[in-house]
C-alpha cells in the first residue's frame, strides 16, 4: 500500500475535523470519535485505534488539529507508557479492554515498580504473585509511585518464581488499584509536595487475563516500559503546539482534567534545574559581571545545548519508527548533569538567599525549590549509576560487572 503524502494527510485531517470537531461536545465523546477515527494516535496500528502512519506524518496530523484548536487524546501521566507496553506485549483482549479508554481519558494509570528494599535494583523485587484458582494473589509493597492515589490501574512487576534467577522469576501484571487489599499512602517530600505514594498489597487480586506476556517475561516487558519512560525523561519535551480559541465545554473539561493530572508534576520543571532562568537571574542579581559566574554559566549552556541535540536525535529516531534503544539512558544521564549544573549555578548567582522561601525570597521560593528538588532527577526512572551501566554495556560494549546475585532468587542475599 502506498504511503500517503504530507499534503494528503493534511487534507484528510482537515476534512475529518470539518465534519466532526465541535468544542461544545463532552470531552469523552470527542475523544471517542478521535480514537475510533485513528487520528488520535495515527502512528498506532490500524487495528488498534491508529492509521499505521510513520511518526513524521502523525506529527503533521497533530499540527492540523492544533491549528484549529482541537483537543488531543489523553496523554498525561503513565497512560502512554501503559499503551506503548500493551501495544508491544499485550494480548488482543488487553488491547481491546484498555487502549481505547487510555485514549479517551476514562482510565488513569500508575506504575508499581520500585520497592523500599531493592532501590534501583528493579529485578530484585520481592512483591510476590501466587496463582490461586483463577487469580494471581499479590502481597508486598511498592514505593515512589506517582499518582497512585487517583489511579484506576497500575503496571505491576511482581515475583512469580523464587527458584529462578532474579531476572527470570518476574512477571508483569495490570492491577485494579481501587480494589480491597490495595492501600495507597501519600508521601510528603522535602520540597513540600506530595507527588509520590507508598502502596501496600495484602491479598490483592489480579485476574489471569491481566498477565502481560507470559509468566517469567516480566523483566522483558518492564524494559519496554522503562525505555519509553527514559526517552521521555531526556529533558526535551515536545513543544507546545499552537492552539486556536479555547472556548467551549471540551476545553473546560480538558483544563479540569489537566489540573488534576498535572498536580503531582508541577515541581518537575524545578527538579530539571530551570536552565531557562539562569541568564535572567544572573542579570537580576548583577552576577553576570562576575567572571567566575559567567564561566560556569557558559559551561552549563554548552552542556544543556549538547543534551538537547542528543535528545533531538533520539526524537528523530522515534519519528522514523526505530525501536527504543539505549539513547534514552544517554539523554536521562545528560539531564541529570544539566540539573546539577543548574543547581550549582543558581547557588553561585543567588548566594545564601537561595535557601529562602516565601513571597519575599528570590523568585518567590522557586530558587529554593530548585535546590531541594534537583536530587530527584538523578534517582527517578533509574539512578545515574544504572544509566552508566546501561551505556557501558549496550553502547560501549564493555564487559559486564561480576555478579554475586546469580542462581535461585531465594538464595540471593538481600537487605
Amino acid at each position: 500500500m502506498t504511503k500517503p503524502t504530507e499534503a494528503e494527510v493534511r487534507d484528510e485531517v482537515r476534512k475529518w475535523l470539518a465534519d466532526n470537531w465541535d468544542p461544545d461536545m463532552p470531552l469523552v465523546e470527542w475523544r471517542s470519535r478521535l480514537a475510533d477515527s485513528g487520528w488520535g494516535m495515527p502512528q498506532w496500528p490500524k487495528e488498534w485505534y491508529g492509521r499505521g502512519l510513520p511518526h513524521a506524518l502523525a506529527r503533521v496530523a497533530e499540527d492540523v488539529m492544533a491549528n484549529v484548536g482541537a483537543v488531543s487524546v489523553a496523554r498525561s501521566g503513565v497512560r502512554l507508557l501503559a499503551a506503548a507496553t500493551l501495544l508491544e506485549h499485550g494480548s488482543d483482549l488487553q488491547k481491546k479492554k484498555f487502549l481505547r479508554r487510555i485514549l479517551t481519558g476514562e482510565d488513569t494509570w500508575c506504575q508499581f515498580f520500585s520497592e523500599p528494599g531493592s532501590g534501583s535494583d528493579l529485578a530484585g523485587a520481592t512483591t510476590r504473585a501466587d496463582f490461586k484458582g483463577d487469580f494471581w494473589i499479590i502481597n508486598g509493597q511498592k514505593v515512589w509511585t506517582t499518582s497512585a492515589h487517583h489511579a484506576d490501574h497500575g503496571l505491576l512487576l511482581a515475583r512469580t518464581d523464587w527458584d529462578a534467577p532474579k531476572h527470570e522469576g518476574l512477571s508483569y501484571f495490570i492491577i485494579d488499584v481501587k480494589q480491597p487489599g490495595v492501600d495507597v499512602q501519600q508521601l510528603r517530600q522535602m520540597n513540600g509536595h506530595a507527588s509520590f505514594n507508598q502502596v501496600f498489597f495484602t491479598d490483592a487480586k489480579v485476574p489471569q487475563e491481566n498477565l502481560v506476556g507470559r509468566v517469567g517475561d516480566g523483566w522483558k516487558v518492564a524494559v519496554t516500559t522503562l525505555a519509553h519512560e527514559r526517552r521521555g525523561a531526556d529533558g526535551l519535551q515536545p513543544s507546545s503546539l499552537k492552539r486556536g480559541a479555547r472556548l467551549g465545554r471540551i476545553h473546560a473539561e480538558e483544563r479540569a482534567e489537566n489540573e488534576k493530572a498535572n498536580e503531582p508534576y508541577k515541581w518537575y520543571p524545578q527538579r530539571a534545574g530551570r536552565v531557562d532562568l539562569v541568564i535572567e537571574r544572573a542579570r537580576e542579581a548583577g552576577a553576570n559581571q562576575d567572571p567566575s559566574v559567567r564561566q560556569e554559566i557558559a559551561k552549563l549552556m554548552i552542556l544543556a545545548k549538547s543534551a538537547e541535540w542528543t535528545a533531538r536525535r533520539a526524537r528523530a529516531a522515534q519519528q522514523q519508527g526505530r525501536p527504543q534503544g539505549p539513547e534514552g539512558s544517554l539523554g536521562k544521564l545528560a539531564a541529570s548533569h544539566v540539573a546539577r549544573g543548574c543547581s550549582r549555578v543558581h547557588s553561585m548567582i543567588t548566594g545564601t538567599n537561595a535557601m529562602l522561601t516565601g513571597r519575599e525570597s528570590p523568585r518567590e521560593g522557586i530558587i529554593a525549590e530548585i535546590l531541594v528538588s534537583v536530587p530527584a532527577v538523578s534517582i527517578a526512572g533509574g539512578t545515574d549509576e544504572i544509566q552508566r551501566n546501561i551505556i557501558a554495556e549496550r553502547v560501549l560494549e564493555l564487559p559486564k560487572e561480576p555478579r554475586s546475585d546469580t542462581g535461585p532468587f531465594r538464595n540471593v542475599r538481600r537487605n
